[in-house]
């Protein structure tokens, strides 16, 4: 039998909340120290409750939980701080994040650096500032800290640091190699573009383009077949 804890003022979001029983949520949440939980919010539906209007997704909030086993009794919910509604497609990009979290990580399984990643990410979505380059950062940051070993830095053959003028193919669970004459489909992606991401810089356009190109080559892996729901959304939207 798991241990009984009881945890206070956790800094966490909400990523996911669906109905339970008549006027109960159950919440899944992103926290700091203890990873992704899933919380009863028992009464949150009732007009009454503190927690109504609480339990938000892309809000900083101090959580206070207690339980033993799988499902834990969300006891607090209280706002940290303040942070602009996300709207529009920066809306659809965090519930992207959402679902990437929910997907890709292990249930309290704790991540700091990923915690304060998705952070600011969601707080550079809310200023309003460009979306790509958010979505890269985060997606970088998860698959290195979730530890699938990203190299971007040197080629993975012969350990030489990449040539920003060459091609390159990256082959997944190893890195990247030097494109070969027989590359057929692959994606070729420059070493100027490995050595940006390895700098967390995505400001040439070129950088964007091949980094996305990548990045959704390497979180399709790790799915393993799973289909991103807000991809699809925010793909028909665009085409809307």
């Amino acid at each position: 039998m798991s241990q009984k804890q009881r945890v206070d003022q956790q800094p966490g979001f909400v990523l996911h909340t669906h109905p339970w029983r008549e006027t109960s949520l159950i919440v899944e949440v992103f926290s700091r120290d203890h990873g992704r939980v899933a919380v009863v919010a028992k009464g949150a539906r009732r007009p009454m409750s503190a927690l109504r209007g609480v339990i938000m997704a892309f809000q900083p909030l101090l959580l206070d939980w207690s339980g033993g086993g799988e499902m834990k009794t969300l006891v607090r919910a209280e706002r940290c701080g303040g942070q602009p509604l996300l709207a529009g497609r920066a809306l659809m990009c965090g519930y992207y994040l959402n679902e990437l979290l929910v997907r890709l990580t292990a249930r309290e399984d704790p991540h700091a650096a990923l915690f304060d990643a998705y952070a600011r990410a969601i707080a550079t979505l809310g200023r309003g500032e460009p979306q790509e380059p958010v979505l890269r950062r985060f997606e970088l940051a998860l698959l290195r800290e979730l530890g699938y070993g990203i190299g971007l830095a040197s080629d993975s053959d012969s350990g030489a640091p990449l040539d920003p003028r060459a091609d390159y193919v990256y082959i997944i669970e190893r890195g990247p190699v030097p494109l070969p004459e027989d590359a057929g489909d692959l994606p070729a992606t420059s070493g100027q573009t490995l050595l940006d991401m390895e700098r967390d810089d995505f400001s040439r356009p070129e950088t964007l383009v091949q980094s996305k190109t990548l990045l959704r080559m390497l979180i399709n892996h790790y799915l393993g077949g799973q289909i991103l729901q807000s991809r699809r959304v925010l793909k028909e939207l665009l085409e809307l």
